[in-house]
């Protein structure tokens, strides 16, 4: 699937959404700027999470009292109807792409097809890890060897220091070449095919990947693969991925 196939497969299902709703006509109201440290996750013990490092920005869109967010690398704000959402260019917009996707999880949740749309906060981030190890060690008891894509602290440190052995990849330069938790962050481009074929029995991929399109790269892979977080809450289903996810449980 190209990044193009991706995102008009999201515009097709949501399209399809809103009209078995009947709701493709209502208003939504995207905010966003970079959130503090506070409004993003709270007061955490752990402070290298990238949202505040300042190498996400979360941008948040409201629907009939629901809140769907997604991490962006290109945050902008949006007032308008549902259905000039679905007339935005996506494929090739960062601005557009990221204010879809929030809306779609924000509609998504309040019409009930999907929930955990908002980051957990405070412990909520160490608690999901304790509860993603406890998910991989029932459910997939005979993997041993775990590709983590995309630098999350409080889940690499969990994963390290459990009987998996782990390896992460990343985009951030700040973080590529750094050791992590005992791991070495990997460059995800470069390393990418090695691990995808040569080394994970399962992969573990931030949904954030979603954004900005390299989501393409862990689809329809000979591997299984899980994702993970908020951003990708809306569009798993409609894109027939596995997602898991426990913000819900410490949304606060």
């Amino acid at each position: 699937m190209t990044r193009e196939e991706l995102y008009e497969t999201l515009k097709i299902g949501f399209s399809q959404v809103l009209k078995q709703y009947h709701i493709e006509d209502d208003t939504v109201t995207v905010s966003c700027r970079a959130l503090t440290p506070q409004e993003a996750i709270g007061e955490t013990v752990r402070k290298d999470f990238p949202i505040i490092t300042g190498k996400d920005v979360m941008i948040e869109a409201k629907y009939r009292g629901c809140r769907g967010q997604a991490f962006t690398d290109s945050p902008t704000a949006f007032n308008g109807t549902l259905a000039e959402i679905l007339q935005m260019e996506i494929a090739h917009n960062s601005h557009n792409c990221g204010i879809f996707i929030a809306t779609l999880n924000a509609v998504m949740n309040s019409v009930g097809l999907c929930s955990g749309t908002v980051h957990c906060r405070t412990d909520g981030p160490e608690q999901c890890a304790v509860d993603m190890l406890a998910f991989l060690r029932v459910n997939y008891p005979h993997v041993r060897r775990i590709a983590l894509i995309g630098y999350q602290p409080s889940l690499l440190e969990m994963l390290s220091g459990s009987e998996y052995e782990v390896r992460v990849l990343d985009l951030n330069p700040g973080n590529i070449g750094q050791r992590r938790y005992g791991v070495e962050v990997e460059d995800g481009t470069h390393k990418k095919d090695e691990i995808i074929h040569s080394f994970a029995d399962l992969i573990l991929c931030t949904g954030s990947t979603l954004c900005n399109g390299t989501i393409i790269d862990y689809m329809g892979l000979p591997v299984e693969v899980l994702f993970f977080g908020i951003t990708i809450a809306g569009s798993a289903g409609l894109l027939g991925l596995k997602r898991v996810c426990f913000a819900e449980k410490y949304e606060k």
